[in-house]
Order: C-alpha cells, then sequence, then structure tokens
C-alpha cells in the first residue's frame, strides 16, 4: 500500500491509474490523513434473460445451403 498525498495525486494520476491496475492500493491523503482509496473498476455483468430477441430476428429456410457464385469466390471453382 502506497499513500500519496493530494497534490502528488494530481500530478501523477496516470501512474496511480496504472498502479490499481496492477492490483496494488493506491491511497490518497489530506493533511496526513486517509481520505479516498483508488480502486481498480469492475463492471457488474447482468445476467442474461433468454428469449429476448425473441420475435425480433429470423432466420431465412436457406440459410445454409451453398451458392454457387459464393462457392467460386471462396474457393476459386
Amino acid at each position: 500500500m502506497q499513500i500519496f498525498n493530494i497534490h502528488q495525486a494530481k500530478t501523477n494520476l496516470s501512474k496511480l491509474i496504472e498502479k490499481t491496475q496492477k492490483g496494488e492500493e493506491v491511497i490518497i491523503a489530506k493533511a496526513g490523513k486517509p481520505v479516498v482509496k483508488l480502486t481498480p473498476y469492475k463492471e457488474e455483468l447482468k445476467p442474461r434473460k433468454p428469449g429476448l430477441w425473441k420475435g425480433k430476428i429470423w432466420v431465412s429456410d436457406d440459410f445454409d445451403e451453398e451458392d454457387p457464385e459464393i462457392n467460386k469466390l471462396f474457393y476459386g471453382e
């Protein structure tokens, strides 16, 4: 854990952010007393809801059928 005063934190903010991303704990102090702890941001993942796109998209019946022109482009036939 490292402690920085507010002036040091303002001057070296990018470096302090890098330290937190590497797992180090960074404390910012005012008049020698800790006031803030920097921690990496962790996005909260929301659980997926099955069926959310139901009725909004469709897949053509011939979706997976081969097309001779496209095969020529890919395979040079």
